[in-house]
């Protein structure tokens, strides 16, 4: 599940998997005097924000989807809503829409939020190429990946021109967190983007870093950063200014703190959420009966959304490129990692409902798509997707194909004799997916590979993924909100900054040599343009079942398991709608009962 349901699958590389807890209870005993005059909610998550700066963010969760909104936003459903813009207008040709800002919008500091701010969004930090963002690759149009034209017509009314016509384009304006495009204000972050640093970049690139005063923050969501203590807990209080009120005018949020601990385990937040002071916990396959069985007591309350949104996975570093004359990769391991047979071999080889039954109590589903199976865009297996069931048997057949071969111990060699042998990145403090890895390295010894599991920090990963690309494989997850395919974009198009099994060197990183695109990636991506420029949806849903064909066919990410999302939340917490996207949607509605 997600934190304030922000994660649209593409963008936050989750280095978790996603039914890991990615927001719990934690102990409120530092603020219980000022509790007592002032609601406040308790949640929880496993590691330090990456970044105060939203469009150098590639974390979920992150302190975002509290702190800033874009021109629409999401609802629990998945459908997309007015936000900042409480209207719009689309030309006959779709190729001219006109946002109507809300009249009196303010930022958290009390100036007001105008047409001025949402251009310079745009036109200065998201379309600006000497800044270093994921957030451009969703507006990339057509072949050539133009983005569009935004203008301001007043202080209320803001133009987008668009190359050609674009069908996701409304889903890039929901200001989400992970893969959309929120509004940023311009009379605080001007002068970084204008200003150099001493190696000639924007000042920008460094502003609203952690170490930034949280109160210096401004921000237009329901909340805005009140104080931050690394390693132990960031404090978010209700931003006045926020735009929205209920029917009898009341300002919204209803509640004036949120306090997102930081703890060392998801069995740290259980332990807690068990001892009665705390508000809301990941209800995992693994903790469910458990919880089940002190719902009553405990004053909670389960909530089952269904089928959780995102993908886990494994993946291989599929780039064969150099840097400074130093493969990315062994080139021996490179080899097997580019073969098509051995990371069929390897999903082969994988028990996903071994893992199904025993780490998630029989509450999930094998996965195989990257597409969320919610999704009316998702190809299912009756009409032709293809799936791995476990077969350790056709495994071996495809590896022994492939020029492998097994000594007398039955170890898996190449060719030339090499030991099969890897590592596997997770992340540290999530007991679900150092369990899922665990299961994962024991299947694979069943082929013959030896796999070396290495579980560390996310930040440590997430250095590895996106800068120094020294890493041979990881288990992860993508978080979903199924709102369109395109979302993905930057996953699939292959320069976008989250094609991690074959990445391409980034603004302000250093080049690579020899990086090689396979036609299998470039036929992907070419699909991902083409579904963009199409508006039926029969035709669109073709174009996204030919790239899950493709996905599945030559594995870029071996997919595991689709659990159910799902949280025990107190009872006195109230107006929860609880969905597959998480808890806190609406969290402007919720009140606390004291």
């Amino acid at each position: 599940m997600t934190f304030y349901n922000r994660g649209r699958r593409w963008i936050a590389f989750i280095l978790t998997i996603v039914i890991a807890i990615a927001f719990s209870g934690c102990n409120p005993a530092n603020f219980k005097s000022q509790g007592a005059q002032t609601s406040q909610l308790v949640i929880s998550v496993l590691t330090d924000p990456q970044t105060f700066n939203y469009a150098l963010n590639q974390q979920s969760p992150s302190i975002f989807g509290l702190t800033f909104k874009g021109l629409t936003s999401i609802n629990g459903k998945g459908e997309i809503e007015p936000e900042l813009a409480e209207s719009w207008t689309i030309s006959a040709d779709k190729k001219r829409i006109v946002f109507n800002l809300r009249p009196g919008l303010k930022w958290s500091d009390g100036k007001p939020l105008t047409a001025d701010d949402v251009v310079f969004t745009y036109n200065d930090i998201a379309f600006n190429q000497e800044i270093s963002t994921d957030i451009r690759d969703y507006l990339k149009i057509g072949v050539k990946g133009t983005l569009p034209k935004v203008q301001k017509l007043s202080d209320r009314q803001v133009e987008f021109i668009l190359p050609e016509p674009f069908s996701p384009f409304f889903s890039t304006t929901t200001g989400d967190a992970s893969s959309a495009i929120a509004i940023l204000p311009k009379h605080a972050l001007e002068e970084s983007v204008k200003a150099k640093d001493s190696d000639g970049n924007p000042r920008y690139m460094s502003t609203w870093g952690t170490d930034t005063d949280p109160k210096q923050i401004v921000t237009n969501g329901p909340y805005k950063l009140e104080s931050y203590n690394p390693s132990q807990r960031l404090v978010f209080r209700k931003n006045p200014n926020y735009w929205r009120k209920d029917k009898q005018g009341n300002s919204q949020p209803y509640i004036e703190r949120v306090i997102w601990q930081i703890v060392e385990s998801t069995d740290t937040s259980l332990l807690q959420f068990r001892s009665g002071g705390l508000d809301l916990v990941g209800a995992t396959p693994v903790s469910f009966s458990l919880l089940k069985k002190e719902e009553k007591r405990g004053k909670f309350t389960i909530y089952n959304g269904g089928a959780a949104y995102g993908q886990s996975f494994i993946t291989f570093n599929l780039n064969k490129g150099k840097r400074n004359g130093k493969p990315l990769i062994d080139p021996i391991k490179s080899r097997w990692f580019n073969t098509v047979e051995f990371r069929q071999a390897v999903s082969y080889a994988i028990d996903r409902q071994t893992i199904i039954n025993n780490l998630f109590r029989g509450l999930g589903e094998p996965q195989n798509s990257p597409v969320d199976v919610q999704s009316k865009y998702y190809l299912s297996p009756k009409d032709g997707l293809k799936v791995y069931n476990y077969e350790p048997e056709k495994a071996k057949k495809l590896l022994l194909k492939a020029g492998f071969k097994y000594n007398a111990q039955n170890q898996l060699l190449d060719g030339d004799n090499n030991r099969v042998r890897f590592t596997l990145l997770t992340n540290a403090g999530s007991k679900t997916a150092e369990a899922m890895s665990a299961q994962i390295k024991q299947n694979l010894s069943k082929i013959g590979i030896q796999v070396d599991l290495s579980a560390i920090a996310f930040t440590v990963i997430g250095e590895k993924l996106h800068n120094t690309l020294d890493w041979e494989c990881y288990f992860g997850g993508l978080i979903g909100s199924g709102v369109d395919p395109n979302d993905g974009a930057n996953v699939w198009l292959t320069e976008g900054g989250l094609h991690s099994f074959n990445q391409a060197a980034q603004v302000g990183e250093e080049p690579i040599e020899g990086r090689v695109v396979s036609s299998w990636e470039k036929e992907i991506a070419d699909l991902y343009i083409k579904g963009a420029q199409e508006f039926d949806e029969a035709k669109r849903k073709a174009i996204y079942d030919e790239t899950q064909r493709i996905t599945q066919e030559y594995l870029p990410y071996i997919y595991l398991v689709n659990p159910l999302s799902m949280a025990a939340i107190r009872d006195r917490i109230q107006n929860v709608k609880f969905s597959a996207l998480g808890a806190f949607w609406n969290i402007y509605e919720l009140k606390v009962d004291e």
